[in-house]
């Protein structure tokens, strides 16, 4: 029986612990009913080798951007420079960007000048954003809102896994939640709550691939085929069935990535 259609709405297929494996990858996934995906750029300069993924394959779209903890160690990206990608048929949001004081508190004024040159590409473009947060969740409110009440703009808050505070404050700006395969783990009853209590067309999935690889394959590689695993989980929680939940994060991630409609549309 053919699996239901889902997306990997972000995952980072340039990383080496995927060399040389593209095809297989996305053949898997192709079987699990993965039958698209977004592949990440986190450093700028890496913009071509992720372009020329998205161009090689009709199933990979891109997105690009300087990832929070990479934010005092690459030159700070210029909204010119943002806009000018966005042109390219397969660039489909701004980012990952956002804030992170896990590991990297002490970049963040750095971080929190590189998060609002992002927000203005996403509302020069009008194409998403996608946050990457940890640790920082009061910042990250914070500057979300004030850059939506200047000029709205739509958002993923990918791999979500934050508090219910900063879940409320995206929902209320009619952002999206992304769920990796954190949601899948034992102990990751908290999240499931904070899921469960959001709207179901404000919900999409991912892996995060290679890292974060939901059960049974925690500890492991992740890739882009098991969002099947996390998207099971995640039909758990609203209490519907594998389809219907597929159906509707794909109706979601159609709705916040129209480009990857219209790219579809005029290949």
């Amino acid at each position: 029986m053919t699996e239901p259609n889902i997306t990997d709405s972000h995952c980072h297929l340039d990383f080496p612990d995927f060399d040389g494996q593209h095809d297989e990858i996305i053949a898997r996934a192709a079987r699990a009913g993965v039958h698209r995906m977004v592949t990440i750029c986190t450093r700028l300069r890496n913009e071509p080798q992720v372009r020329a993924l998205a161009e090689a394959h009709p199933e990979v779209f891109y997105a690009a951007g300087t990832h929070p903890m990479s934010a005092a160690e690459e030159p700070m990206a210029t909204v010119a420079e943002l806009v000018a990608l966005a042109r390219h048929p397969k660039f489909v949001a701004i980012g990952e960007t956002g804030l992170d004081y896990h590991y990297t508190a002490d970049s963040a004024e750095v971080q929190k000048q590189s998060l609002r040159i992002h927000i203005q590409a996403a509302q020069e473009t009008g194409l998403p954003l996608i946050i990457h947060a940890r640790a920082a969740d009061d910042d990250m409110a914070r500057i979300l809102t004030d850059g939506f009440r200047t000029r709205p703009y739509s958002c993923v808050m990918h791999c979500f896994s934050s508090s219910a505070d900063l879940a409320r404050a995206a929902l209320d700006l009619g952002f999206y939640l992304s769920m990796s395969g954190i949601a899948a783990f034992p102990k990751s009853q908290d999240l499931r709550d904070i899921f469960a209590a959001a709207p179901l067309d404000r919900i999409l999935v991912e892996t995060d691939s290679p890292y974060l690889a939901p059960p049974p394959h925690r500890g492991r590689r992740n890739e882009p085929a098991y969002t099947a695993h996390t998207a099971r989980r995640g039909a758990e929680i609203f209490g519907l069935d594998y389809a219907g939940f597929a159906a509707q994060t794909e109706a979601n991630f159609e709705r916040l990535f129209p480009k990857v409609v219209a790219c579809r549309a005029d290949s």
